[in-house]
């Protein structure tokens, strides 16, 4: 059998016979109610709920005691937790599709250097600088390819200065860098303007006379005269060619100017007699 205890409603234990224990062996108060206690109690307790009725339970299974009063309040501050709730599947978020990275090549990282004075002052000088440079890179290697190409001129000079289109610019640079240029020589050039050939006053000999000039755009050096003797037949009876020294008895001074003209008189063998005709030719 089950007797409850009124005060903390424990359930005690005693076989059916048997006298009921006094005290409750929880507690230890006594299982039979206290009239006077529980009305020195009531207004204490006031507002709670009352303890139940002294039952006997025939039940094999106990029952759970009732709340006492600071048990009730605990558990009202406290209240007893609910059935779980059941965790509901949350949606998947969206997805935003990002823009790719943009993808940069070999981008070095970056890193904050604090320039001292020094360097900061240095910073404009080199900007400023590069543009000054800019401007007299061009003329330097205008300049330079100009040196490189009159310095051609010069080492072939030789060769072009026989060539009536170069002569003019070589005679010009000549002219400042004080060099000096071959002779101009063109036999071409050279007019017979007058000739005669006739006996000398010595028996064997022929007096040469003739006046030439000469034509060329610059001057040249005396020419070599070749005069050529046949007779009647038109066979050549003898040639020779004459240096300036031969045909003028000495040394020329200085070159003959263009549009200048000689006159020179020589005397010469007569390798035959019968001689008819002659001919001169400059080389």
């Amino acid at each position: 059998m089950f007797t409850a205890c009124p005060h903390c409603d424990f359930l005690v234990t005693h076989l059916s016979g048997q006298p009921r224990p006094e005290a409750c062996p929880r507690c230890g108060k006594p299982l039979a109610a206290d009239p006077g206690a529980s009305a020195a109690s009531g207004p204490a307790v006031a507002g709670a709920a009352a303890p139940p009725a002294l039952a006997t339970l025939l039940d094999d299974e106990p029952t759970p005691p009732a709340a006492t009063a600071p048990e009730a309040a605990s558990a009202a501050a406290d209240p007893a937790p609910g059935p779980e709730p059941i965790p509901q599947p949350q949606p998947e978020p969206r997805s935003t599709p990002q823009p790719p990275p943009a993808i940069a090549a070999d981008a070095p990282s970056v890193v904050a250097l604090h320039a001292t004075p020094a360097q900061a002052s240095a910073a404009p000088r080199t900007n400023a600088a590069r543009p000054r440079r800019a401007r007299w890179q061009w003329p330097l290697v205008v300049l330079l390819a100009l040196l490189l190409g009159l310095q051609v001129l010069l080492a072939d000079r030789a060769r072009l200065a026989a060539d009536p289109q170069w002569r003019p610019l070589l005679l010009q640079a000549c002219g400042v860098l004080r060099c000096s240029l071959p002779d101009w020589r063109e036999p071409g050039a050279f007019t017979m303007v007058e000739r005669s050939v006739r006996p000398g006053q010595a028996p064997g000999t022929l007096r040469v006379d003739a006046t030439f000039r000469n034509d060329a755009r610059w001057a040249q050096p005396w020419p070599l005269l070749q005069l050529s003797l046949a007779d009647a037949d038109g066979r050549t009876t003898g040639s020779g060619v004459f240096a300036p020294e031969q045909y003028l008895g000495e040394a020329p001074e200085g070159l003959l100017a263009p549009g200048q003209s000689a006159q020179v008189t020589f005397v010469v063998q007569e390798p035959a007699p019968g001689t008819v005709a002659f001919s001169f030719r400059f080389h």
